[in-house]
Order: structure tokens, then sequence, then C-alpha cells
């Protein structure tokens, strides 16, 4: 596979999994994203994401899931490894495109 694919053992799935990081993890905030940050033992950085019904219709929020896992996608080489991610978008995140999502949110992902 390419680096630059995104497999499913890279993604965050569970419930439990994403209430464990939200528990333990160390938490970022932008101005349209929380992001929870929390170390794992699997060997490579995994990815969340949570987009609740506040964001919009399905159609918004199925859009700011794909910017979220196309920015994690091309940067996964720069984020530092063994992470469990979780994004979580607030209301404002629809209105962001990919260039204004990549800004606000590289960031954020160096700092660990």
């Amino acid at each position: 596979m390419s680096e630059f694919s995104l497999r499913k053992d890279e993604r965050i799935l569970k419930r439990s999994q994403f209430l464990e990081i939200t528990r333990k993890g160390k938490e970022f905030r932008t101005g349209n994203f929380i992001i929870v940050v929390s170390p794992n033992n699997v060997g490579k950085n995994r990815l969340g994401i949570t987009v609740s019904r506040k964001i919009g219709n399905a159609v918004k929020r199925n859009r700011v899931k794909r910017l979220i896992r196309e920015f994690f996608r091309l940067n996964k080489s720069q984020i530092p490894c063994c992470n469990d991610i979780v994004f979580i978008a607030k209301r404002g995140a629809y209105s962001l495109d990919y260039f204004s999502l990549h800004e606000e949110l590289k960031i954020y992902l160096k700092k660990d």
C-alpha cells in the first residue's frame, strides 16, 4: 500500500476506544475543532473523527469528515508516531476549505 493511504487499522471505530482516548488524552482547542491526542501501543498513528448533528445535515457532516481524513492521510508522516488522535468538530467547521483546515490543524498536531 502507498504511504498516503488510510488503512482500516489506522482508524478508531469503536465507541469504547473513543471514550478511553477522550478520558486519558491531552486536549487541544482550535477555532473549529477539539483535538484529543493519547499515546497508544499499536506502533502507528490512528485517527478518530466525531462530527455531531449540530454541524448540519449529513452532507455537511460527511464533508467535514472527508476534509479531516484527507489532512490526516497527507500529513501522517509529519505527525509524531504512536498516537491516537480524535478530531471533534465544532459548529463552524463546515465553512472551512481544505487550505484553511490545514493551516488551523498543522500547528496543534506538532505540539504533542
